[in-house]
């Protein structure tokens, strides 16, 4: 799955924002999500997780324009991709303007 969200800051405010939005996402996770990798190199996330028992993999690279999501979904998932690219858009774009 690729995503690609556009964001109106430079590189360093809108890795702040990624970097904020996860920590404000962690009690709302909590019982439902286990964050398996969690791990940045400058402007770049790459990220495990596991969810109803499936992991989800991914990088989360910041540019001077877009947040750029790559992830690999499991395969019995990947029928709802579409679904899941609109729900995670809808997300990020409210939790990354505030």
């Amino acid at each position: 799955m690729h995503i690609e969200l556009p964001h109106r800051t430079n590189k360093d405010a809108a890795t702040a924002r990624v970097k904020k939005a996860l920590i404000d996402a962690r009690p709302h996770m909590a019982g439902q999500v286990t964050i398996d990798k969690e791990e940045w190199n400058n402007s770049m996330l790459t990220f495990a997780f596991t969810t109803q028992g499936k992991q989800i993999t991914g990088t989360v690279r910041i540019t001077d324009t877009d947040y750029i999501v790559d992830a690999k979904l499991p395969l019995l998932w990947r029928v709802f991709e579409g679904k899941i690219e609109k729900m995670i858009k809808e997300q990020a774009s409210a939790m990354l303007s505030q």
